[in-house]
């Protein structure tokens, strides 16, 4: 049984992150409501405990997604989703700026996350939506390594010798599994895809302080039994094709599609059952359901209930990330 409430494109109003490596880009390329000088997330759509994304659209508007999930159920987020993760929102969806370094970090797996805080995993994916000439990420290491070799650079603070650095490019296509070993560097703006986790360990920080002046706690101990040591593949392809999908990365927690559009085109999703996410890297355009219309542009994020079976959408110039649970 289909719900009248839920049959637009649902907006939330983003959760500004200040950040010590925080900048001003998602203020300027976003326009990210903020005169903050030191913001590094806008958390689009979350269902975190303490940041729970609210609707800032529409028939919904001023209830928090957890209530959405609780009153509407599988009609918000798809039957197959619903009836493995409950009531609660299984991705979380981020714009991030890095004026500064970020640490470098690693993420716990599902099976470690849950025995020790009770928390999924953090599978997550990056886009990179802008990048400075020198604009690099750390992804694992830069040679074969294991545990022992890991601790004696570790207690010699030579941890940067061993890390792979990548340079980066605006439509590069990143999969960071738990585990890896990885960093956002200075200059670079992406798009954050992940599961709904807020865990993660810090190993190294550059000696820096915090906002409020302290310097922030490594994880050293809980990052040992976390580490990925063997090489992995984290970059991805894809090919170039307007105006259809085009898939970046399908694993268990999430599909990414891109989508370059320059006419309307229509998406048949009435055999996905799951929610649809549409974050907007570029331009700006207009998704239509039925008789109801949203207008969106480059930052913005919309979610699509899962009792949507079609949908328009119309631009000449925009490109959209399409997220979804496979």
């Amino acid at each position: 049984m289909k719900n009248n409430k839920l049959i637009y494109p649902i907006k939330f109003i983003p959760i500004l992150k200040e950040k010590v490596w925080g900048g001003t880009k998602l203020r300027k390329l976003f326009n990210k409501n903020t005169n903050s000088e030191n913001v590094g997330e806008s958390w689009e759509i979350s269902g975190v405990a303490s940041n729970v994304s609210i609707v800032q659209n529409g028939v919904l508007q001023g209830k928090p997604l957890t209530q959405l999930i609780q009153e509407f159920n599988s009609t918000l987020v798809g039957e197959r989703v619903y009836n493995t993760f409950g009531n609660t929102f299984p991705l979380l969806f981020k714009f991030i700026d890095a004026k500064e370094d970020l640490s470098v970090q690693l993420h716990p797996s599902d099976e470690l996350a849950k025995n020790r805080h009770n928390s999924f995993g953090k599978n997550e994916m990056w886009y990179i939506l802008n990048s400075e000439k020198q604009g690099k990420l750390v992804v694992g290491f830069n040679q074969d390594m294991n545990k022992t070799l890991y601790k004696k650079h570790l207690q010699e603070n030579t941890l940067s010798e061993i890390l792979h650095f990548e340079n980066v490019k605006k439509g590069d296509t990143y999969f960071i599994e738990t585990g890896i070993v990885h960093a956002i560097g200075a200059g670079v703006v992406l798009a954050e895809i992940q599961q709904t986790s807020d865990v993660t360990y810090r190993i190294y920080d550059y000696n820096r302080p915090g906002i409020d002046g302290k310097l922030r706690e490594l994880h050293t101990d809980l990052a040992l039994k976390a580490i990925n040591f063997k090489p992995v593949k984290f970059k991805l392809s894809s090919e170039n094709k307007l105006n259809s999908p085009v898939q970046l990365c399908k694993t268990k927690y999430f599909q990414t599609n891109k989508i370059e559009i320059t006419k309307k085109i229509n998406r048949d999703l009435k055999n996905i059952d799951s929610f649809v996410v549409y974050m907007c890297v570029e331009g700006e355009g207009l998704i239509i359901i039925n008789d109801n219309s949203e207008e969106f542009k480059k930052g913005d994020t919309l979610l699509i209930p899962a009792q949507i079976d079609f949908i328009e959408i119309i631009s000449i110039n925009a490109t959209i990330l399409e997220v979804y649970i496979p």
